[in-house]
């Protein structure tokens, strides 16, 4: 077995696109806590972020060879990600609204209750933003490629949203 620790994540993606299981399966480890905090902050419950993550894994390997840039993977991955998480909630028929059955289930510390209450009171659009800028570090240009929006608007949208949580945590 070889050791793709050491590779890059472009020579991961050569690797994967040529059929390389094990090379998708690091590329994978080295994003998946990434995408699992982006799915569990949009999908608000465990198991439902652990479907679209796994979803999403398999519509990458699957479409890899739809991957135009080798630098823009992980924008297209989270790309992927965010569909899925729209898609499932609109097969369920969810809202983005916050419910109390949540807030009860929720068994965090008191601040971080506090965090994730608030960011649950954001639209669905507004928690992608800020989860792809806060958690998963993506300037604005990259999550506007994500979700289909101009840079200026992702900016605008997120400091309104940052502002908002404020506002219900303090």
């Amino acid at each position: 077995m070889q050791d793709y620790e050491k590779y890059s994540e472009r020579a991961l993606i050569r690797k994967s696109r040529h059929g390389d299981v094990q090379a998708f399966g690091t590329l994978y480890g080295r994003i998946y806590k990434d995408l699992y905090r982006f799915a569990l902050y949009t999908m608000r419950q465990p198991q439902d972020a652990e479907d679209v993550v796994s979803e999403t894994i398999v519509a990458a390997y699957e479409n890899l060879h739809k991957l135009k840039k080798e630098e823009s993977f992980r924008s297209w991955i989270f790309t992927i990600l965010s569909n899925q998480c729209k898609k499932c909630f609109r097969q369920e028929g969810r809202t983005a609204e916050l419910t109390e059955e949540i807030v009860a289930q929720e068994t965090d510390h008191a601040v971080n209750c506090d965090v994730r209450a608030a960011f649950m009171q954001l639209n669905e659009e507004d928690r992608m933003i800020v989860a792809c800028s806060v958690l998963g570090g993506y300037p604005s240009e990259e999550i506007g490629g994500m979700i289909g929006m101009n840079p200026a608007t992702v900016r605008s949208r997120k400091a309104r949203a940052l502002e908002k949580l404020r506002q219900v945590i303090e």
